[in-house]
């Protein structure tokens, strides 16, 4: 099988269209046609899908996409990373982190690993892990750093950073901010960050633990932006991170109502795919990211 086969094919994946690739790729329709064609005569199976407005991957094919993805992604990596070893400052880092490294550690982790590897192009993809699994194990992204999955995947290995606690927080000034129960709070509205289907699952056990009706769940969110802006301008409630109150640019925007139940966050992890090392400036920022969260450990003691 020829690397140009697997270009070909995912090129024609990503755009939709034979025109388009052969456009992309600058060669010419007939060409590329017979490269897909060779290549689902190697493998026994039809890859795409005609019809009159481009193509279309069929089930065989979206398997197939997954490997190549992934062998494109590590002959990328091995390539940056001979280079690295070899001295040289550029290449490409994808990155996802949750809102805590976010906040919390990228501050401090982004001016060193730029000073030290500034011509690799970083790109931070902002999610929770179920949002990105696919995209970590087939190379897509080099790593994730946040709370991790209930179940590891058996391709990857993990790393905690530090634990974590949450706090409550509304707008400076809300009506319910003299709060210090959850049971006071069980009239509010709430934004949650669930990203299932069952939205009650993050805020429904920590009520129905203390003998209380379920919270009344109006706004369901994944981003940070969302989350001010919902919190800023409404009386909705939400329960985060406590890094979120520390986080200097949004001291003056929202308040912590203290109540007095515990709060449990998940830790803060990394994670990597296992039997593959991480390239000189993937190992790196990962390092830098492992500096901040000293800084945690600190503020916990």
């Amino acid at each position: 099988m020829k690397l140009n086969s697997l270009r070909d094919f995912l090129t024609v994946a990503e755009r939709g269209s034979l025109r388009a690739a052969a456009r992309s790729l600058g060669v010419a329709q007939p060409a590329l046609t017979r490269s897909i064609q060779e290549l689902e005569r190697e493998l026994g199976v039809v890859l795409f899908e005609r019809r009159a407005r481009g193509v279309h991957l069929t089930p065989m094919g979206e398997v197939f996409q997954r490997r190549a993805a992934s062998v494109r992604s590590d002959l990328r990596r091995a390539q940056e990373e001979i280079d690295q070893l070899r001295g040289e400052t550029h290449g490409h880092l994808t990155v996802c982190l949750s809102s805590v490294p976010h906040i919390a550690l990228l501050p401090n982790a982004l001016r060193p690993f730029r000073t030290r590897y500034p011509k690799v192009m970083l790109n931070v993809i902002d999610a929770v892990f179920p949002r990105v699994e696919a995209s970590l194990l087939d190379g897509t992204i080099d790593c994730y750093i946040g709370p991790p999955p209930e179940e590891i995947p058996g391709e990857t290995a993990m790393e905690k950073l530090f634990d974590n606690t949450r706090v409550i927080l509304g707008r400076k000034g809300h009506p319910l901010a003299h709060a210090r129960s959850l049971r006071e709070l069980v009239d509010a509205e709430w934004i949650t960050t669930s990203i299932t289907h069952k939205a009650e699952e993050e805020l429904g056990p920590l009520f129905a633990k203390h003998g209380l009706p379920a919270p009344k769940l109006v706004m369901q969110a994944q981003s940070a932006l969302s989350f001010l802006v919902a919190m800023a301008y409404s009386d909705m409630l939400m329960m985060l991170p406590v890094q979120w109150v520390q986080f200097p640019l949004w001291r003056d925007v929202l308040a912590v109502i203290p109540v007095e139940e515990v709060l449990p966050a998940p830790p803060v992890c990394i994670l990597y795919r296992t039997g593959l090392p991480l390239t000189p400036a993937a190992e790196y920022f990962c390092d830098m990211m492992r500096r901040a969260s000293m800084h945690m450990h600190t503020l916990a003691d």
